[in-house]
């Protein structure tokens, strides 16, 4: 029996710990070690902290789910991993081993790399269903106080769509509130251009993005890098496209949601040969890391180049049907190692998001998610907020069964010309 180590239990760890013991069945066992032992659905975090969602309607218990499905799960979390040695040291000192590992942690949030930033200083995070439950509380303090309201991203961060996204939402919370007019709001992001997304723009997204933030009276710095945070004030930097100063701000704000950078998390960061220095796993095509080849990587934590460059820092996003793609590549690869096969599979990367902006939305498809791109397509419209809430329980009501994927989603995807995978092709082992 060969015993499989799932590191994470995000959107990527849950749904591969599910396709992984599809694949194997009872010829291997998989385990999932996480910090405890619920999964919650991170893209809800955003209506969570407007009060359009609780912490019950987007969380699931993943014991019982687990245990039906005949996959372990250790809730001690993980304090190293040794992949000389083939184990996980988990945080009470426990000791699993491996005979492969899939590392899905996501990110560590690198808060701390700006003083002032973050849930613990001055400013909110929807990275996590704690944060976006305390940006609830400070939200509501907004609507009973009205003032500025900051929301954005710092530099190094890398996953744009989000903060777009919470924009428009609190616009369209503070509209429902009757409190917009008094709430003057201001976009600060590392991104060159409006719509960047790290991906140097989807279809039309620069155009849709400035069009949407100018209808909703939100003003915009491009090219900003956080200085510091102080408690009322955003000392911001904007910087030309050499880098040099442009123009000092001291952005006064009542509310303010920034993401952070992302950086590996503890438990795989200064592991020579495993990560870069950032601490994100580095792997080939079949998702597999070269000096360790029996550890695997999906999701936030692989380590993938940015999209050109740019004055600030801009790190690449991993959106979920692109992780989903990863997860059933390496599915595949896994299975066939076991099986005494060489890895074929090649996840496709293609991005499909749906960023809501609480009433509508845009959504953009980038097949694959990095350029040149076989589709390059965006959209917006109404239709964009109901397929989001559409999709949050769909992909709720996946991890609830169990289940990494249905009929009808595959049905869905064949309509609309997508895979997750690209054609299985012969290697040399090499």
């Amino acid at each position: 029996m060969k015993n499989i180590v799932v590191l994470g239990a995000g959107l990527g760890g849950v749904i591969m710990a599910y396709e992984m013991k599809e694949k194997v069945g009872s010829t291997a066992n998989v385990t999932v070690i996480n910090e405890g032992s619920t999964y919650s659905f991170v893209p809800s975090n955003p209506w969570v902290a407007v009060g359009w969602r609780d912490r019950d309607d987007i969380s699931v218990d993943l014991e019982p789910v687990f245990s039906r499905r005949d996959i372990a799960l250790k809730p001690q979390g993980a304090k190293k991993v040794h992949p000389e040695e083939n184990r996980v040291e988990l945080n009470d000192g426990e000791m699993v081993d491996y005979d492969y590992l899939i590392i899905a942690t996501g990110p560590d949030l690198a808060f701390d790399e700006i003083e002032g930033l973050g849930p613990q200083a001055c400013t909110e995070s929807i990275c996590h269903i704690d944060h976006a439950m305390d940006a609830k509380q400070s939200f509501e303090k907004l609507v009973e106080k009205p003032g500025p309201a900051i929301i954005g991203a710092v530099q190094g961060a890398s996953c744009y769509g989000p903060a777009y996204e919470f924009a428009f939402i609190v616009d369209t919370a503070l509209r429902r509130a009757k409190k917009r007019d008094q709430v003057p709001m201001t976009f600060v992001t590392p991104e060159p251009y409006i719509g960047h997304l790290g991906l140097d723009g989807v279809g039309d997204t620069k155009s849709l993005l400035e069009s949407a933030l100018r209808d909703q009276h939100i003003k915009w710095i491009t090219n900003a890098r956080v200085k510091k945070v102080e408690e009322g004030v955003m000392h911001v930097e904007e910087v030309n496209e050499d880098g040099s100063l442009k123009k000092a701000h001291e952005l006064p704000f009542s509310f303010s949601m920034m993401l952070p950078a992302f950086r590996g998390v503890p438990a795989v960061s200064g592991i020579e040969g495993l990560t870069n220095p950032r601490g994100f796993i580095t792997i080939d095509k079949h998702q597999r890391n070269e000096k360790y080849p029996n550890v695997f990587a999906i999701g936030v934590c692989v380590a993938i180049p940015p999209v050109g460059e740019t004055p600030l820092p801009v790190g690449v996003p991993k959106t979920g049907f692109m992780i989903e793609s990863m997860v059933t590549a390496t599915a595949e690869n896994v299975s066939a190692l076991i099986k005494g096969d060489e890895p074929r599979a090649v996840a496709t990367w293609n991005a499909i998001c749906l960023a809501d902006f609480g009433d509508k939305g845009i959504a953009f498809v980038a097949q694959p998610q990095l350029p040149p791109r076989n589709v390059n397509w965006s959209s917006q419209g109404r239709w964009v907020h109901a397929a989001k809430i559409g999709f949050e329980k769909y992909f709720l009501r996946k991890v609830r069964s169990g289940k990494s994927e249905t009929f009808y989603e595959n049905l869905a995807l064949d309509v609309l010309g997508i895979r997750k995978l690209k054609e299985i092709h012969m290697e040399d082992a090499g």
